[in-house]
């Protein structure tokens, strides 16, 4: 288990160098744009314009703040993403471009090397305890707003935009809210 703060985030341009990445976590550690297997990140977007290519990549695009945001993704239907919109999948191989709604935006981007690692994203409101169930695999919460309390693991606090790191040897977290809190729980898996 490891506790990501906010703080200690690596913040990093973006491929197609429009922008900046705040990386959350990745791995291998230390991976490149290039090399990872899987990969958690935020983004400052400031603008509408095409989103960077990431060739055999499938993704995951959650908005965290800002009014939203609306994917165009070939050979789909548009998609409007807002903070309470689900988490939206899609290969991030595919020519996308996104229009913003109101204004600047933060999303949350998960990203898993295809043929090699799986992902899902679930975004949660609590205001009391819940039993959170962990992958097989990684295991990732983003404490979106609000303060998550796991008591079962020594007490540990995460603030806003921290993040818990687990492997499968903790099946299921007791999490308790301090207050209204958004968690993001991430699971990653090895690809069959």
């Amino acid at each position: 288990m490891r506790i990501l703060r906010a703080a200690d985030y690596r913040v990093m341009p973006w491929k197609n160098g429009g922008g900046t990445t705040t990386e959350i976590a990745v791995s291998p550690e230390g991976a490149s744009l290039d090399g990872f297997d899987w990969r958690v990140s935020m983004a400052r977007v400031e603008g509408s314009g095409p989103f960077s290519s990431f060739a055999g990549i499938d993704r995951t695009l959650s908005v965290l703040e800002g009014e939203g945001i609306v994917l165009d993704v070939a050979g789909r239907p548009a998609a409007r993403l807002t903070p309470v919109s689900a988490p939206f999948a899609f290969p991030a191989d595919l020519p996308t471009s996104a229009a913003l709604i109101g204004g600047p935006i933060t999303d949350l981007n998960v990203m898993t090397r295809r043929g090699r690692t799986l992902h899902s994203v679930e975004r949660v409101a609590i205001s009391q305890p819940v039993d959170v169930a962990t992958g097989i695999g990684p295991t990732l919460i983003l404490c979106r707003m609000g303060e998550a309390i796991f008591r079962e693991a020594g007490s540990i606090r995460l603030g806003p935009l921290d993040t818990m790191l687990i492997g499968p040897e903790a099946p299921v977290l007791k999490v308790e809210p301090a207050r209204d809190t958004t968690l993001f729980i991430i699971r990653i898996t090895t690809a069959a």
